[in-house]
């Protein structure tokens, strides 16, 4: 009897070793290698594909645009760049309880509603459960057809049957596969999965989207060679606890990976947010220190949001910082940029930083209403709540340019801002005038803190 050849993977990258190790060399864990039955072609049958295979040239490759499907959701074809694509191969992940497969519902109702077959195959859920959470959506065609499955050979089987323009897969990590002995959700199950989805989407033409679990640590629970088998890789992050969820886009092999897409969680499913700056600026407070309205770019989608700040007096002999939507690094840098160009002495007080509306921003652009948030609080001096400011600062206390000048302050000017505070640099490289609103260029942030305390 010949001897089973096994060899080990890593459960967090998916390293291949033929030995056992502590710590993994490809992602520096330790203690993630377990060990599975390899899966080898040889023989006659593999020598008869190799004989087959032959390069092409480029030249001779038609080029073809490629056919897009609208979701019904103008966020989530923003998000994918256009539309789905037919044969494209589509991760969806989330926390649990984040909306991951409401969302997927009510697209199996919009294509289904355009005479799109689709198949939904569920893999954690009943039909019954399935049918209850579908009647909080709404109406369904008999366009759209359910399976409750976790074998992985009758799935596919399933889909090559039926050929479906569209397969809901959820989630990946509960399909198995009976020719592999380890357990699902495992290293080895997780692979063969996608690449058995990977091979049906490719050679019949369907859109398949598959949902995955993610870790503590917010990434999709599995070997990372899942995210690089696959075409486009989406997160739905939030709280779940919250009202508003942000559709991410971290891979995508036809369109950008910038742009966002902004949904409200209601009692009947998902409802888009079209003007993402106008919800985030909802319930700002008048008349109150230490907050300022600021523009970031996600894609090519100026989102107006509000940084506030407080500074108090610590009680401890070591100030306390915080930053809740912004990176906590880049507040202690800039606050030594305030103590070191502006003689500030704040090593004496506490700073908390908050970016309303539970959305995270790490765009440079943020980093001037950061300064003068924090400038405002300390102060006590109230800012003109028609006013809005962006630019970059640098350790010399220089504020820097950024891209897109143009758009951020024609988005400030539709929601009625009247004043922008923006590096001298963007003012001069404007091609023409903007009506409307009131613009102050400044060079370096001495210049940007007596533009709004005198």
């Amino acid at each position: 009897m010949a001897k089973i050849k096994t060899v080990y993977f890593c459960q967090e990258c998916g390293y291949e070793s033929s030995k056992w190790m502590g710590q993994c060399p490809g992602c520096r864990q330790w203690n993630t290698f377990v060990e599975e039955v390899a899966d080898h072609k040889t023989g006659a049958g593999m020598a008869k594909q190799l004989s087959a295979v032959r390069p092409v040239c480029l030249s001779a490759i038609e080029s073809e645009r490629e056919e897009r499907i609208p979701s019904g959701f103008p966020e989530l074809d923003r998000v994918l760049g256009g539309g789905i694509v037919t044969g494209s191969l589509v991760l969806v992940g989330g926390d649990p309880g984040i909306g991951k497969s409401t969302l997927l519902l009510q697209v199996c109702r919009n294509l289904s509603a355009r005479q799109v077959r689709v198949l939904y195959i569920s893999g954690e859920e009943s039909l019954q459960q399935i049918r209850i959470r579908a009647g909080r959506i709404g109406t369904f065609t008999d366009s759209l057809t359910l399976l409750c499955e976790t074998n992985l050979e009758i799935v596919s089987e399933v889909i090559r049957r039926e050929k479906p323009q569209a397969v809901i897969i959820d989630s990946i990590q509960t399909m198995y596969s009976e020719h592999i002995s380890s357990s699902q959700g495992s290293v080895s199950q997780v692979r063969e999965a996608t690449g058995t989805f990977l091979q049906l989407a490719k050679g019949l033409g369907t859109m398949i989207f598959i949902v995955g679990h993610v870790t503590k640590e917010g990434v999709v629970a599995g070997p990372r060679v899942l995210e690089h088998m696959v075409d486009t890789v989406l997160y739905f992050e939030g709280d779940r606890h919250a009202a508003y969820r942000i559709l991410r886009g971290v891979k995508n092999r036809f369109g950008s990976t910038n742009e966002i897409g902004v949904f409200e969680m209601r009692e009947e499913g998902l409802a888009e947010v079209t003007n993402p700056s106008e919800y985030m600026l909802s319930g700002r407070p008048k008349d109150a220190s230490g907050s300022i309205v600021a523009c970031s770019m996600e894609g090519t989608r100026p989102v107006l949001l509000e940084v506030q700040a407080l500074v108090c007096h610590t009680s401890f002999g070591l100030p306390r910082r915080a930053a809740d939507g912004t990176d906590t690094n880049r507040v202690n840098l800039l606050m030594a940029v305030l103590e070191k160009r502006l003689n500030y002495r704040l090593g004496d007080y506490d700073a908390y930083v908050n970016i309303a509306g539970g959305i995270r921003i790490n765009e440079p652009a943020l980093d001037l209403a950061l300064i003068l948030a924090i400038v405002s609080s300390y102060k006590e001096c109230k800012i003109d709540e028609k006013m809005i400011c962006f630019g970059e600062v640098g350790l010399s206390g220089e504020v820097r340019a950024v891209s897109m000048a143009g758009q951020r302050i024609l988005e400030a000017r539709k929601l009625g801002f009247t004043t922008c505070i923006l590096p001298k640099v963007n003012l001069d490289a404007l091609q023409k005038k903007i009506e409307g609103i009131r613009l102050t260029g400044v060079d370096n942030v001495q210049q940007a803190v007596r533009a709004i305390i005198g």
